[in-house]
């Protein structure tokens, strides 16, 4: 084969040859069935890339329902896939990969390749797919996949359900608490399709990002995200902000993770293919940090199925190149803990840790703490009042100190604050004035200015809430506040604040520079849902002056 040749391979057994499904010249897609005896689905690509932008690739049940997806790009030229990791991996199983970008034509592929991966293929595998609008998993009822949905990635740590089959392994469980009522995170409302909304957008339909499509047809170039919740948005400088992760509609993983907002004129860029190296896998309930000294995102922690993640992705924001951290030291894995940064360091506090099957998962009330120039994590010791253990809870630092708000941990929702003194390294109880926000998880947080923080929507174990407030740590005072492009209730959203076009503002880290009344901001919200099954893709703006002026 010559260099120049495109080609994407896949190896189904470790005694195998690689099968070639897709061409230089070949068709845009192409499917094969897996043995049930394969162990582990190895995808790779080979040659140039030339105009090609990645390739899709989707493991399907029986029933063409995905499995687990992934993406090979000019710079993640591999993927692979193993039975213990995905548990409805059974007989049947479809490997379907799909090219986007490049000049394609019909395909001409290898005779023999071809004939092999038609012996795999059972009994009418290779017809097309259908448009899905809808995704079920081995042909359950919506019941059935109700239930089974219970305790998955957009359940509430607080809300899993006591019982499962001996297949299902827990993310909570409930204690002292019914089956009844409303147990899932925008499961809800499946029936209208799980759409990527913005909040005016009626009825439900799908998003942008996520078109039906057959065998024949290329996806469409996104414009925008796709819907989602859970995933990070983070500022790299005074006009940009770089999106990562999240979980859409029927629990799926976003086909398109990673991008880029440009502020000056509210447009989005794909990003995953812009940077190099190993690429974090799909996750939810992770965080990523800036270090302004370093011009470096940190990723830690997440999870994704049944597997979670304590990895530390790094990606130079100067150089554009992803790396991953050989840490030393302990930390478990973690999601939906916060993360602060603090003089160069990443102060991580509480989140979900599994424990073995058949326990549920864990609430943690650690302190974990992440030196990137020695890449070493620690615990500190830490004194005073600690908070209760929890996760889905939110952390700004604010003038040497670390404000940790709200939080789920089964079977108590909290909205009580409590304050990390940096300095002296001891936790305290705040004692608040006003009318507190009530108990929530899943809540967006940002600093305002360098006295004050708001705190908007989240999730209450029943519904998704719109409702906002801002505290002041001067006064120790909360304020609710009345906006009509923050009446939309949403939970698992971003929320950042931005310098508003052509001002300058500095990303000092201490706690007075970069949260200066003095620097005109704009605070954006982004995505989330609305726990009826509906994931946002919209992008609000609005003038932090303005809020503040409220108080």
């Amino acid at each position: 084969m010559k260099m120049d040749d495109f080609g994407v391979y896949v190896v189904l057994g470790v005694n195998d040859v690689p099968l070639k499904l897709l061409c230089a010249n070949g068709s845009a897609q192409f499917s094969v069935a897996v043995p049930p005896s394969s162990q582990q689905v190895v995808l790779f690509s080979r040659g140039r890339w030339g105009d090609r932008i990645c390739v899709n690739a989707e493991l399907n049940d029986a029933d063409r329902v995905p499995i687990t997806i992934g993406k090979l790009t000019p710079y993640n030229r591999c993927l692979t896939w193993e039975q213990w990791e995905e548990e409805s991996w059974t007989e049947g199983v479809m490997l379907t990969v799909s090219l986007e970008g490049g000049n394609l034509a019909k395909g001409d592929m290898d005779p023999d390749l071809t004939m092999s991966m038609m012996e795999y293929t059972p009994e009418s595998a290779m017809a097309p797919s259908p448009v899905r609008e809808g995704k079920r998993k081995r042909g359950q009822t919506r019941e059935e996949d109700e239930e089974e949905n219970r305790g998955k990635e957009n359940t509430c740590p607080i809300e899993v359900v006591s019982s499962f089959s001996d297949k299902s392994t827990p993310l909570r469980k409930v204690r002292g608490q019914s089956r009844g009522g409303q147990t899932r995170l925008f499961l809800q409302g499946e029936e209208q399709g799980g759409a990527a909304l913005t909040p005016q957008n009626t009825p439900p339909q799908r998003g942008k990002g996520r078109p039906a499509r057959t065998p024949t047809t290329q996806t469409a170039p996104l414009v925008n995200p796709s819907g989602r919740w859970g995933q990070s948005l983070c500022p790299i400088d005074p006009q940009t902000a770089i999106l990562i992760g999240g979980q859409g509609s029927r629990m799926q993983f976003c086909k398109d993770p990673m991008w880029k907002l440009c502020t000056e004129d509210m447009s989005w860029v794909p990003a995953e293919t812009l940077a190099e190296g190993p690429t974090p896998e799909a996750r939810i309930g992770h965080t990523a940090t800036y270090d302004p000294d370093s011009k470096r995102i940190f990723v830690f922690g997440g999870s994704k199925n049944k597997k979670w993640f304590n990895d530390v992705h790094i990606l130079d924001t100067q150089s554009w190149k992803w790396s991953t951290v050989e840490a030393q030291g302990k930390v478990p894995p973690l999601a939906y803990h916060s993360c602060s940064m603090f003089r160069g360091e990443l102060f991580v506090l509480g989140g979900v840790f599994p424990r073995p099957h058949p326990e549920p998962d864990g609430c943690s009330d650690s302190l974990y703490i992440f030196d990137p120039h020695l890449s070493i994590w620690y615990q500190p010791i830490v004194t005073g009042d600690r908070p209760a253990p929890r996760s889905g809870h939110s952390a700004c630092v604010i003038q040497g100190k670390i404000y940790v708000f709200g939080g789920w941990d089964t079977p108590l929702c909290f909205n009580d604050m409590y304050m990390l003194d940096l300095g002296l390294m001891e936790f305290s109880s705040v004692q608040t004035n006003g009318s507190p926000p009530s108990p929530r998880s899943w809540h967006g947080c940002v600093l305002l200015s360098d006295s004050t923080f708001v705190v908007h929507g989240g999730y209450n174990g029943n519904q998704a809430l719109n409702d906002t407030f801002t505290f002041n740590t001067d006064t120790n005072t909360w304020t609710e506040l009345v906006h009509p492009q923050l009446s939309v209730p949403r939970a698992g959203h971003s929320i950042i604040t931005m310098a508003l076009a052509n001002q300058n503002l500095s990303f000092k880290d201490d706690g007075k520079e970069r949260n200066s009344d003095r620097t005109p901001k704009t605070l954006l919200v982004f995505g989330g849902g609305d726990n009826e099954g509906n994931f946002y893709s919209d992008l609000t703006t609005l003038v932090v002056a303005e809020l503040l002026d409220q108080n």
